[in-house]
């Protein structure tokens, strides 16, 4: 105890030399419990807890065994109970769960020392003057939205030594979690803090999910809420594509074995018979609104007045207004009785165009609604569209980049590279994804694994995964050329939904990927064509993966290859259970 005197006499001789005056104690600790050394009370404790624990346990039993009634207490139960409650207390606030101490005392900063350098007080204080994304130029980051910057709390200046009772008041909700970064002005150290807080409140690790090594502000208010680290995906490099006589590095960012190596020999196999050519269809962004009127007729009327080419230039001058690349195309109208569905297509440039389309439509809604005032606007979005989902709407009219690739492969080149022959590749597609697919009630699925490439790139050049669903929309076609020497190979994808600026291509990791495809950005020459080229650069490259499963199927390579790249080759049979 006299030891502990002394100790505190310091500190208050430090405190007093460092110009901090304060009136209050230091905050009590469980250790202090008992006047013993640390390692002897904690043992008290923990003897104490288990033996109680075990003799009213007993008593329990016996008194259940002997039909006693449990409120009868005798004074060596009552003071087991006592001692139940104080052992509990103790080892709650020695393990590290404050929320005891956190509701009767508020700790206040200290000057931490140690028993070994007690004259160094070190104070840590945070210097900065403006949260890190103000004081930093990132040049991949784009302005925030003007209304989400408002709807921000003023920054409040944190030191490094307040971690600890940010985490305590997230964890109790008294900081909500979406707050941090605008709290802290430091968007790593919101992360970090969030992370903490939720393995505290969840009892599950985040160990192996990396923090370091990511620009947290690249992505404040545009691609990621609350944040607590990032997924690592490898990205591997298939070609050279050889397509429209450029070649191309495709990225592929998957955790599938074989994908990037078998779109890498269809690549090959591409390249040697002179290479692949694309034509792009159609590019046109949807979205469709759904609206309700009193009767059928007037659902009609609309739709008649929607569809009437005398309206298209003033509908479209109204459209317009919202981009400077947003251009209407077209206006195609469905109607289930009263309800009406409006289907607007429109370019978008290099962007992939959700956002620019749905300005486009509300402001054609704004003028509709003084045309027709008994309409009622259901949604923006009625399913007509139509996004994220399998839809023949889109298979049939096409939604955003629809392109046909096609190329010719060599009759050597299909035995020597692809390892089978013309013949059975042909009757291969034509009775899996043709036949098979029709029996199985595709809708988009004539094919062997486009979505898988799809995905692939994707991912790695910043898209939406989501619209994976419809860009995957394909179908393949084999016809033997050239008197049966040659092969004939082609995919038609009439829903490829592609940017290269806005949502995640604008990170460093994606930006970099779009950069070695030679697409990154916006065109200036040319609004949209990076746009365009990077949809056929995803049709180029599902034709080379197609080409290559079809013919690993067709060899009865499939199983081997999978078994040697991508499974482990233990004979799990002879594994002792």
């Amino acid at each position: 105890m006299d030891a502990r005197r002394r100790s505190a006499s310091k500190q208050s001789q430090l405190h007093s030399k460092a110009g901090i005056h304060s009136s209050t104690a230091a905050p009590t600790k469980a250790s202090d419990a008992l006047p013993l050394p640390l390692y002897i009370t904690n043992a008290v404790f923990f003897t104490l807890f288990f033996t109680v624990v075990y003799y009213l346990l007993s008593r329990w039993r016996e008194k259940i065994r002997n039909s006693t009634p449990l409120h009868m207490v005798t004074l060596s139960e009552m003071g087991a109970i006592v001692a139940f409650v104080a052992s509990c207390i103790y080892l709650l606030g020695f393990f590290g769960i404050d929320f005891v101490q956190s509701v009767v005392l508020r700790p206040s900063p200290e000057i931490w020392t140690s028993e070994e350098e007690e004259d160094d007080v070190i104070i840590k204080e945070d210097c900065r003057k403006l949260p890190c994304g103000q004081g930093l130029d990132c040049s991949l980051v784009t302005a925030k939205p003007a209304k989400m910057i408002e709807s921000l709390l003023p920054p409040v200046s944190f030191t490094s030594e307040d971690d600890e009772e940010v985490i305590k008041s997230v964890v109790v909700g008294t900081t909500p979690s979406y707050s941090l970064e605008s709290k802290l002005g430091d968007c790593k150290r919101a992360a970090a803090i969030r992370r903490e807080a939720l393995q505290r409140t969840t009892g599950m690790s985040l160990e192996g999910l990396p923090l370091e090594g990511f620009d947290y502000e690249s992505i404040l208010g545009q691609c990621c809420e609350m944040p607590v680290g990032y997924v690592q995906i490898p990205v591997g490099i298939a070609g050279p594509l050889l397509l429209d006589g450029i070649e191309f590095t495709v990225p592929m960012a998957t955790t599938e074995g074989c994908l990037v190596a078998s779109t890498n020999r269809g690549c090959k196999a591409i390249h040697l018979s002179g290479g692949a050519s694309s034509v792009v269809l159609r590019d046109g962004m949807t979205r469709a609104p759904v609206v309700r009127f009193g009767t059928a007729k007037r659902a009609a009327e609309l739709k008649f007045f929607l569809e009437n080419p005398d309206n298209f230039d003033s509908l479209s001058h109204i459209f317009n207004r919202s981009s400077r690349f947003g251009r209407l195309q077209n206006i195609k109208c469905a109607i289930a009785g009263k309800n009406l569905y409006m289907r607007f297509c429109c370019s978008t440039g290099d962007a992939m165009g959700m956002n620019m389309v749905s300005k486009g439509v509300q402001n054609v809604m704004d003028f509709l609604q003084d045309e027709f005032p008994d309409m009622d606007v259901i949604g923006i979005s009625g399913n007509y569209c139509s996004d994220k989902k399998p839809a023949a709407v889109n298979w049939i009219e096409g939604r955003g980049k629809s392109v046909v690739c096609e190329a010719i492969i060599k009759g050597d080149i299909v035995r020597k590279v692809l390892k089978t022959n013309v013949e059975a590749l042909v009757e291969l597609n034509m009775l899996k994804n043709l036949t098979g697919s029709a029996m199985a009630g595709a809708l988009g699925g004539f094919n062997a694994h486009a979505s898988n490439i799809v995905s692939a790139v994707f991912i790695a050049t910043g898209q939406d995964p989501a619209q994976n669903i419809e860009s995957s929309h394909c179908i393949t076609m084999m016809e033997a050329v050239n008197d049966g020497k040659d092969i004939h190979v082609s995919v038609t994808m009439p829903s490829i939904e592609v940017g290269t600026v806005g949502g995640g291509t604008q990170l460093a990791s994606q930006s970099a990927c779009l950069n070695l495809l030679g697409v990154k950005g916006a065109s200036k020459e040319m609004p949209g064509a990076n746009a365009r080229l990077l949809a056929t650069i995803v049709a180029g490259s599902v034709l080379a993966g197609e080409l290559s499963l079809m013919s690993a199927l067709a060899a009865g390579q499939l199983v081997r290859s999978h078994m040697k790249y991508n499974r482990s080759s233990k004979d799990m049979s002879k594994v002792s259970i």
